[in-house]
């Protein structure tokens, strides 16, 4: 009965709502940003194109706090939310992140290296991983945020800004090195947690 009263609301909260709105914007926010860095490519930059692209981008960070204010104001957490954010969340992040490495914003090298791009995918890809196998060793997973999880999303971010505000003179590769640095920082903490928490079980 506790399991029927619990999906007993709206398959999809208006916070929800919000959540698949940030996840429609992605696609939005990458062809905004491919077509500004073909623009460059022609010599021809069309500076409104990266505008639109940093507007979206920045509503769709936004978004995110917006919906978990009003899942938690409103009541309006549910299951399908609680799926949805952090895949609307990374989403958002790695596209950013792979697009601004693919494509040159100009002046030359004004990208995100690709070897952060591959380094951000392994990362995730480790810790997703990690929980495939607790689930897979029927191993209760509990995931904690852990500060340097936090600190690691807002030095990518900074990452990411600092390549479409065109932060001259400082090259991205300053913003990018610290934040590679809590990408792998956090990396290990979540493997570290991973690994104590099968350990509590007693398997090997």
């Amino acid at each position: 009965m506790g399991n029927l009263r619990y999906f007993s609301g709206p398959m999809i909260t208006f916070a929800s709502r919000i959540t698949l709105a940030r996840l429609l914007l992605v696609p939005v926010f990458a062809v905004l940003a491919i077509y500004y860095g073909i623009s460059i490519e022609e010599n021809h930059p069309e500076e409104w194109l990266r505008w639109a692209a940093i507007a979206t981008f920045v509503a769709a960070a936004a978004s995110d706090g917006l919906d978990g204010f009003i899942a938690r104001r409103f009541n309006q957490r549910s299951h399908f939310g609680a799926i949805i954010d952090p895949i609307a969340d990374k989403a958002l992040l790695l596209t950013a992140i792979i697009t601004l490495s693919l494509v040159d914003w100009g002046p030359d090298g004004w990208s995100i290296p690709l070897w952060f791009a591959a380094l951000v995918i392994v990362r995730d890809c480790t810790i997703l991983g990690g929980i495939a196998l607790l689930h897979f060793l029927h191993h209760p997973v509990r995931i904690a945020p852990h500060w340097t999880g936090k600190v690691c999303t807002f030095t990518q971010m900074v990452a990411i800004g600092w390549v479409m505000l065109k932060a001259h003179p400082l090259s991205p590769i300053y913003p990018v090195a610290v934040a590679a640095l809590f990408t792998i920082w956090s990396g290990v903490d979540y493997i570290r947690e991973g690994l104590r928490q099968l350990g509590e079980s007693g398997s090997s």
